[in-house]
């Protein structure tokens, strides 16, 4: 019998491991695939349709499914912490210099523009699939960063600062995608009160103020903006990370601080419970027409063959042109074996799926999620093993 104290520190050991949230992302994930498949499926979708509404007066409505609050509201918090990351690595982290960003930014576009073209190559003529042709272009960092973590100290750690740098590179390249292709229906009001808050954070930054609440009270307004203009709400979460200062008055370190506030959250509540909202995939209905459906084989084929293609094709030759530096201490089999585990798209692939697929036919999602689920399960798999043969014990 394992005492409760003993249960505490086990508990307390697994959140301290950086391949926790990888792992929780894994087990939710199984856990929405056996609910949607099992006698329990119908109280699993009901739930993921349950409304959820909040109300302020007769000023602000917003009536939507639990999903979409999932989606639209708690991937926004999300991605308040990819704003503050990318940004704090573009002033003082991996790629806070022209020649520390170069290499990964350009493997990085490899990485979105091969899987892309693969994509639009099986797809090109079934005009229905065109939508998902972003899906492929995404690398999950926890996932990704949960491989290496299993290495242990075999992973030189330039590879690693490799990895990151050009994952943060590649959400950067996510979020201009989903600002271009995925807004819609634009409300000239909503973007009007977007942009006064936009302006209050950049006061507030120019200010140094570094009172976390007031960035928290603006950043909601914003994102309530945001969801009611047709931009994709996640975005808004983007912009309040860019606005939170690195420095400010009393030596305090705001974005410091509201990064260290948020991971633990997204970590640990918000992605897991958007793999278990999103990874439910009903199995039945599907036969060998969704295991060979060209949208099925295009994300497949996007993240397992275009990401490795891409990230080690543009990495090699900007090396070669000149353009770039081979990180010291690595060789190109490493980043060979890094580019295939680029190809876990996880999270960010199933968002971009929902948001290319979501308001139509249900099909195509399950479809997109399928695709996503091999390319990123084999991804893993292979990246896991290039990097055990190409890496070796350090002392």
């Amino acid at each position: 019998m394992i005492s409760s104290e003993k249960l505490k520190t086990c508990i307390q050991q697994f959140l301290k491991m950086e391949a926790a949230g990888g792992i929780l992302l894994l087990i939710f994930s199984a856990f929405a695939l056996i609910f949607a498949n099992s006698p329990l499926r119908d109280y699993y979708f009901s739930f993921l349709n349950s409304p959820v509404v909040i109300q302020v007066g007769e000023i602000v409505e917003i009536h939507k499914p639990l999903l979409m609050w999932v989606n639209d509201g708690f991937m926004a918090v999300f991605f308040v912490l990819v704003g503050l990351e990318v940004k704090r690595e573009m002033l003082v982290g991996a790629i806070s210099s022209y020649q520390r960003a170069i290499f990964p930014a350009i493997a990085a576009c490899g990485g979105m523009i091969i899987p892309a073209l693969v994509y639009w190559f099986i797809n090109q003529g079934v005009p229905d699939y065109h939508g998902g042709w972003a899906i492929p272009m995404a690398t999950d960092i926890a996932f990704a960063v949960g491989v290496l973590v299993l290495l242990g100290n075999r992973v030189p750690f330039a590879l690693k600062v490799f990895l990151l740098a050009l994952a943060i590179i590649d959400d950067l390249g996510a979020i201009i995608v989903i600002a271009l292709f995925f807004s819609h229906d634009l409300s000239t009001r909503a973007l009007i009160l977007a942009s006064i808050a936009i302006v209050g954070l950049i006061l507030l930054n120019r200010f140094k103020v570094s009172n976390l609440i007031a960035y928290v009270v603006v950043g909601v307004i914003l994102w309530v903006s945001v969801l009611k203009s047709g931009v994709h709400a996640t975005l808004a979460g983007v912009i309040i990370g860019f606005c939170v200062p690195l420095k400010a008055k009393n030596n305090r370190e705001p974005l410091v601080e509201m990064e260290h506030a948020i991971a633990p959250w997204s970590s640990f509540l918000i992605l897991p419970l958007f793999a278990f909202c999103n990874a439910g995939i009903p199995l039945s209905g599907l036969g060998m027409e969704a295991l060979t459906s060209p949208l099925t084989l295009g994300v497949t084929f996007g993240l397992l063959l275009g990401k490795p293609v891409g990230v080690f094709a543009f990495s090699y030759l900007s090396v070669k042109l000149r353009i770039a530096k081979l990180p010291e201490g690595i060789n190109f089999k490493q980043i060979f074996a890094v580019a295939v585990l680029c190809g876990i798209g996880f999270t960010m692939s199933m968002f971009l799926a929902s948001l290319a697929f979501g308001g139509g036919d249900g099909h195509l999602t399950a479809y997109a999620r399928l695709g996503i689920l091999f390319g990123s399960s084999l991804s893993a798999v292979i990246g896991y093993w290039l990097l055990f043969v190409t890496t070796k014990e350090q002392a």
